[in-house]
């Protein structure tokens, strides 16, 4: 299947001898969740971004940003992260036969991100700080050496996360209202920037963490904490746009608490069939929290595939069944 670039090239800033690095990202599943649309009274669908190449969103804007970066002539690319960044700014590096650099907060990247950022051949460094600061020191960096900065206030990779808002128009007729994460803000940015184009303007309802809401609370959050780490960010860099976003679509920005992302996390797993991460799940459990405030057709975003959190998943599903190797055994084990 081709890339988003291919798809929609006369969409984006790309001409046709431009290289593109590319994955086969975008063209990810919109799924109806019956039971979420059963408790809030609407129409739901979920985007199931897990099912790009590196199991996130962030593929989108990565074929953007590092194709722009070998188009430039760059020889390096580097990020700040909290684990999918960085992630999928590794393969795309690799792709593109580029020198890759990631640097995350010391303990708070989930093991699959991790893991995924190693095996890509990134170099990788743990930060005694939090995301924050990485992305502070990343900026200062590149302004002393050519490297190409692949994080969200990277230009290109808003270019490429706005068609996953000319995938939901051309899947539906109708879109009254989209449920996003929010943790740096550039996807619900990214997801504005691509209905204005397109000529839609369904209502925006953007969910924090509690414990990492700063643009619900309108301050800096210092030391920011949640389960979900994807959205573990206390100073959004697309903070303004953001906001604009928010305004323009008469939409919301509000917060809900670890244990209404888990309730969701395992609804989503067990009712729907779909496994996304903790942040992720913040879409659904603002929706399920707030309500749909009257929209008729709702789509929530799931930014990342489950087994980004190995950790989590295992914290929160049930226990394994230890068996022996008898029928009877066998027969208890499975029918209780």
């Amino acid at each position: 299947m081709p890339g988003l670039v291919e798809r929609y090239r006369d969409r984006l800033p790309f001409a046709d001898d431009d290289p593109v690095v590319t994955l086969g990202e975008g063209s990810t599943p919109l799924v109806h969740a019956p039971t979420v649309s059963e408790r809030v009274g609407a129409e739901v669908y979920l985007k199931i971004e897990g099912a790009n190449p590196t199991g996130s969103f962030k593929d989108r804007g990565m074929t953007c940003a590092v194709s722009a970066a070998v188009r430039e002539g760059a020889e390096a690319v580097i990020c700040a992260s909290t684990g999918n960044t960085a992630a999928s700014a590794a393969a795309y590096a690799a792709k593109a036969g580029l020198t890759g650099a990631v640097i995350v907060p010391e303990g708070k990247i989930a093991t699959g991100k991790l893991a995924q950022a190693l095996m890509h051949g990134a170099r990788v460094i743990a930060l005694r700080g939090n995301f924050d600061e990485a992305l502070r020191l990343v900026r200062e960096l590149v302004d002393r050496h050519p490297i190409a900065l692949v994080n969200s206030v990277n230009p290109f990779r808003l270019e490429g996360q706005k068609t996953a808002a000319f995938e939901l128009l051309d899947d539906l007729d109708q879109l009254d209202l989209l449920c996003i994460p929010v943790g740096n803000a550039g996807n619900v940015t990214a997801y504005w920037k691509g209905f204005r184009e397109a000529g839609a303007s369904p209502r925006l309802f953007g969910f924090q963490a509690e414990g990492a809401a700063p643009l619900v609370h309108g301050r800096r959050v210092e030391n920011p904490e949640t389960v979900a780490s994807a959205i573990r960010i206390g100073n959004p860099a697309r903070w303004e746009e953001a906001m604009a976003a928010m305004t323009e679509s008469r939409g919301e920005i509000r917060a809900v608490s670890d244990d209404e992302i888990l309730d969701a996390y395992r609804l989503l797993a067990a009712r729907e069939g779909v496994f996304c991460e903790p942040a992720s799940a913040s879409s659904v459990a603002g929706l399920l929290k707030y309500g749909a405030d009257g929209a008729e057709r709702v789509a929530c975003v799931l930014t990342g595939h489950g087994l980004k959190d190995p950790q989590t998943a295992l914290e929160q599903a049930y226990a394994v069944v230890p068996c022996e190797p008898s029928i009877a055994a066998v027969e208890r084990a499975v029918l209780g």
